[in-house]
């Protein structure tokens, strides 16, 4: 057995695996296997490339079930008991597997998942410092889905929700990692290379509905969003007075706001706050003087 599964859903991503092979193939740590599950791609370079991968990678092929539901095939067909998502136009630091696996050995049962700090890259260059809060992650998704997952976490909170298919899958399932009382380990290194895209699910799907995505997860957990559990998950977290202010104007947004004009307003918010901006047109370069 190895002792990580690397998932990788595939879905008409071929001209990413070979970036994608050669940051795994560059790790230090080396007891890993890697599992490609072809979500049902169509485009033809994409399934001659994982015919030529198949030596190096086991290929999963199934129907598409969109990102959470190749995430859930992913993790049913890992022989590893820790379990690392990496989308296939994604990183990793040599060092990643090497870091998170010692820490999560180090931990107790009662540790669900590691993750890093991350480094955008492509239409954004910039560290992500995240950060892991029970109140904070109620309102913004400040955890990466690039986490070392114990397989028996992802099976207890059910895994992915299937029904997420236009993104945020993973600020859901982290949500019901913390719900079901599992700690994490934070390691303060940008380990992790997140590539943002112009057509990539977060900026062309996921950020610009996160206001009826959110509202579905606060449907799903109504339980987490009573005024007396907020109060009491904020009494336990301890935000400081910005993190505050900001989760209570997003949730009067949301509860007073037509729902198009909220999707707007948590566009143009979590851009800013990620850094991306620029990349975006949201905000002019430092330099720029038009």
């Amino acid at each position: 057995m190895p002792a990580v599964s690397v998932i990788v859903p595939c879905y008409n991503g071929g001209i990413y695996l070979d970036g994608l092979l050669a940051s795994l193939a560059a790790q230090t740590f080396r007891d890993f296997e890697v599992v490609i599950v072809n979500d049902g791609s169509s485009d033809p370079a994409t399934l001659e490339k994982l015919k030529e991968i198949e030596s190096v990678a086991r290929v999963v092929h199934q129907e598409n079930r969109y990102l959470p539901g190749a995430r859930n095939t992913g993790f049913r067909e890992a022989r590893a008991e820790l379990v690392l998502p990496l989308d296939c136009d994604d990183r990793i630091e040599p060092e990643f597997l090497a870091e998170t696996l010692a820490a999560m050995r180090n931990a107790g049962d009662d540790v669900g998942f590691v993750y890093t700090y991350m480094r955008l890259t492509g239409t954004a260059d910039r560290v992500f410092a995240t950060h892991c809060s029970h109140f904070d992650q109620l309102f913004l998704n400040h955890l990466p889905y690039c986490l070392l997952i114990r397989k028996s976490a992802w099976k207890a909170v059910g895994g992915y929700d299937e029904t997420m298919r236009s993104g945020l899958e993973d600020w859901e399932f982290n949500i019901g990692l913390l719900r079901a009382g599992y700690r994490w380990i934070e390691i303060p290194k940008p380990l992790f290379i997140y590539t943002v895209r112009s057509d990539g699910m977060l900026l062309s799907t996921s950020a610009r509905r996160q206001a009826s995505l959110w509202k579905r997860i606060r449907d799903k957990y109504p339980e987490l969003f009573s005024a007396a559990a907020l109060f009491s998950t904020w009494r336990r977290s301890r935000p400081g007075w910005w993190a505050t202010s900001r989760a209570m104007l997003l949730l009067a947004m949301a509860k007073s706001l037509p729902e198009a004009w909220c999707n707007w307003l948590f566009f143009q918010m979590n851009m800013l706050n990620r850094g991306l901006g620029r990349a975006l047109g949201l905000v002019r370069p430092a330099h720029s003087q038009n």
